[in-house]
């Protein structure tokens, strides 16, 4: 019997908030919904569920501090919901390390279909084993843990899946398009920009000098691409 998946869905307004929870609940998920920004958190913490979709305006605490805050602390899946359709409020998102995006209004059939892709993409892939590495970092595959130097680096989904993908292919350049593909099945969602802020993100956490990256190398004009190894490495 398949397990049944639980999102979260924290949203102020009653009727969306239940819609969702239909559409979900019609594709055999278990959803929990909650109005309330701190009790969201909370429930967040304490149902520790596969996935959560985000109201960005919420009252109290806002999507976008929760966000931030289970971040710190954990790597579930989190869709952002807003009414919000700025780029500059989609790269923050994106910054704060939520996994996609969703302007309202939008069709409750996509939002499920967005949720399904982000799961699939989380989930652990049944491949064998496989360590990557260069130089002092690592990246074991079928643990999902990244160190460098013996210690370990807590990335979010998309950062791993993002340094994952570069270190699979040393030496070959990915176009910023290239690796949206790689995470978003709904690529007019989302801009290029958003590479990028993960990339810089990625860059703080595994590289010895972020302003003089030696794994991650950007090719001007074209994208990014992972260093190739030394002769001597």
């Amino acid at each position: 019997m398949v397990k049944q998946r639980t999102v979260l869905i924290v949203e102020d307004d009653p009727n969306t908030a239940e819609l969702v929870a239909t559409y979900l609940q019609r594709e055999n998920f278990v959803a929990l919904v909650e109005h309330d920004g701190a009790r969201g958190l909370q429930l967040a913490r304490e149902r520790q569920p596969d996935l959560l979709i985000l109201d960005v305006m919420l009252p109290g605490l806002d999507g976008l501090e929760i966000c931030r805050r289970l971040r710190s602390e954990s790597q579930v899946p989190i869709l952002l919901l807003t009414a919000r359709e700025e780029e500059l409020d989609r790269v923050l998102g994106f910054s704060l390390g939520a996994d996609d995006y969703v302007v309202k209004p939008f069709s409750p059939r996509e939002l499920v279909e967005r949720v399904k892709a982000i799961l699939r993409r989380v989930s652990p892939a049944p491949a064998v084993s496989q360590v990557l590495q260069h130089a002092d970092l690592r990246l074991d595959t079928e643990k999902h843990k990244v160190s460098r130097a013996g210690q370990p680096i807590n990335l979010t989904t998309s950062e791993y899946k993002l340094l994952q993908t570069l270190m699979a292919a040393p030496g070959r350049v990915f176009s910023r398009s290239e690796l949206l593909r790689h995470f978003y099945d709904h690529e007019e969602a989302v801009v290029d920009r958003v590479i990028d802020v993960h990339i810089n993100k990625l860059r703080q956490k595994i590289e010895p000098d972020p302003g003089h990256p030696v794994f991650i190398e950007t090719v001007r004009g074209f994208g990014y691409r992972f260093a190739e190894k030394r002769p001597d490495a």
